[in-house]
């Protein structure tokens, strides 16, 4: 018998139909000796008719109030899924952040998971209860009601998975696994059965969605193996863990992509180590994180930096920077919202040269120009103009991953 944790994300429990369905999946399990801990979204698209209703107030309305709003979608999916389990003859029980003591920081919006209390739930499971648990929600030390950000259900799983010591976290979505890139846009993709949490980090930070980021480093943290699986029609999915697959390794594992990327340019900054370090600190001050980072047009006087930041931060990162640029002695300030950056993944890069050259190789064939770029032992990324996203994601899973397959 096992201690599992399954997340359900807003597609799985989407309708009445889907939250029956995902029920039977629980109770499924349970009767197959397994002890069960489900953590879920709300609805799919409750959230974002929430945010409407909220922006029809006020165009940019009180992070704390928004996520008071925001975080009832969870309330309505957890208790509905209660329901559909008890009506089936299993005892189980719906609970809210507070009432399992999910604690986090009170960065309202993004806040972070930083203790989950595992004394409730370890009193439902010794009673054989399923407990269903509003994912995406916290309190913090005030007691006010806080939320992760987008995806981060999948975070709420996997802490509330390692504060119980669950033997896996399993993340059902609408996709049946993790794959070497987005099969929307390239028909050639191919699920991975295995995938080591180095390059699952790499993937999700660089634009792979079926997973969440912090949710990734949390489970490398806590080395919680997780488990990608369909809700629609579960299999065997794709396993991340630190064990090494005994399949050969693939000098790229997958092309990740994100188009939620803007780019800002500092111009003209005194040429100094001070002036990097006050947009930095500016920037960590109102918790906005930096993607890729360059120096560029550096005369001896004169630098320009330029930023890559989520768009979601855009607005708020512009302004500061703009309101700024007197005290960072800075030219101006410029921006530019169409781009997109696309990478290549693996740790077989370790071990093998030549990936760069290949990989800006076929970006050259199909004439891509090429704004920034970042590397590191384990992927190369690149920025470039969003409407040739797609046609670089085929070249270089062409280039890569296709003749492998």
């Amino acid at each position: 018998m096992a201690l599992i944790v399954q997340k359900f994300g807003g597609t799985s429990v989407g309708s009445i139909e889907r939250i029956e369905a995902v029920a039977d999946l629980v109770v499924k399990t349970k009767q197959q000796g397994h002890q069960v801990v489900v953590v879920l979204s709300a609805m799919s698209g409750e959230t974002n008719r929430l945010i409407n209703l909220a922006k029809q107030i006020d165009t940019r309305p009180s992070s704390r109030e928004l996520d008071v709003l925001i975080s009832t979608g969870e309330q309505v999916s957890v208790s509905l899924l209660a329901m559909a389990i008890i009506k089936r003859g299993h005892s189980a029980v719906s609970l809210l952040a507070d009432q399992v003591n999910i604690q986090t920081d009170n960065m309202f919006g993004k806040a972070r998971i930083e203790e989950v209390a595992a004394t409730r739930l370890k009193h439902e499971l010794e009673h054989n209860r399923i407990a269903i648990i509003a994912g995406f929600q916290g309190r913090d030390v005030e007691g006010n009601i806080t939320t992760l950000g987008r995806g981060g259900t999948d975070t709420s799983a996997v802490e509330i998975a390692a504060a119980i010591k669950a033997d896996e976290c399993q993340i059902y979505t609408d996709v049946d696994g993790v794959y070497t890139t987005d099969p929307r846009v390239e028909p050639n993709a191919q699920r991975m059965r295995h995938v080591t949490f180095a390059e699952m980090l790499e993937l999700a930070s660089l634009g792979a969605k079926v997973l969440h980021i912090r949710a990734v480093e949390s489970a490398g943290n806590h080395k919680m193996p997780l488990r990608v699986l369909s809700s629609f029609e579960p299999d065997e999915g794709t396993l991340i863990s630190f064990e090494e697959s005994d399949m050969p390794t693939k000098v790229v594992s997958g092309i990740a992509f994100n188009r939620d990327e803007c780019l800002i340019k500092v111009h003209g900054v005194p040429y100094c180590v001070h002036s990097l370090t006050k947009i930095l600190k500016l920037f960590a001050e109102n918790g906005i994180e930096i993607d890729m980072i360059s120096q560029v047009n550096h005369n001896f006087e004169k630098i320009d930096y330029a930023f890559t930041v989520h768009s979601n931060d855009y607005l708020q990162a512009h302004d500061l920077l703009s309101k700024q640029q007197v005290n960072l002695q800075a030219d101006s300030i410029s921006s530019d919202t169409t781009v997109a950056k696309v990478s290549a993944v693996g740790i077989g890069m370790k071990s093998h040269s030549g990936v760069a050259h290949q990989f800006f190789d076929a970006l050259a064939q199909e004439g891509i120009h090429i704004a920034l770029i970042s590397t590191s032992e384990t992927k190369v990324s690149v920025l470039i103009d969003e409407k040739y996203l797609e046609l670089a994601v085929r070249a270089l899973h062409s280039e890569f991953l296709t003749e492998n397959g």
